[in-house]
């Protein structure tokens, strides 16, 4: 039997509808990860390339953070691109395909990373594409679960 995957059909007041809310989600996005108080600069670059060492910090020595430090760095950066997964496959059918869109958000990812470093804006760490990308993959999975009926 063949796997047929289908794209999600909107018409277009939705499909509007949804692109603007993802213009919406993306300036908000823009505003949290580039411009920043000057307590966000770093005088150096801070980077961290060594997969799951923030991650695993976090969580071992939880109690050396404050709460709303842990929380957002964990959660926060898994959900606040939950809604990527969901609207670039719905956006865009080149990106319906579940490796295709993941391949694209991570490079996305990515570039934001580079720019936070280069702009010493916040710091490149792989841990957080890892936390970004697993929530752009809950929003994909969210689009991707089989509809009945």
């Amino acid at each position: 039997m063949q796997k047929v995957e289908t794209t999600v059909r909107l018409t277009k007041p939705v499909h509007a509808i949804i692109l603007i809310l993802f213009i919406f989600y993306s300036l908000i996005m823009i505003k949290l990860l580039f411009i920043r108080g000057s307590s966000y600069r770093w005088p150096d670059y801070n980077y961290n390339i060594v997969p799951f060492h923030t991650i695993k910090s976090l969580i071992y020595h939880r109690h050396a953070y404050n709460t709303d430090a842990w929380v957002k760095n964990l959660f926060g950066n898994i959900v606040l691109f939950i809604p990527l997964g969901v609207c670039l496959p719905i956006l865009s059918r080149r990106l319906f395909r579940a490796v295709r869109c993941l391949a694209a958000i991570i490079l996305l990812l990515f570039l934001v990373e580079i720019i936070q470093l280069v702009t010493k804006v916040g710091s490149f760490d792989i841990d957080d594409i890892i936390l970004n990308a697993i929530g752009a993959g809950i929003g994909l999975a969210f689009i991707k679960l089989p509809r009945s009926g």
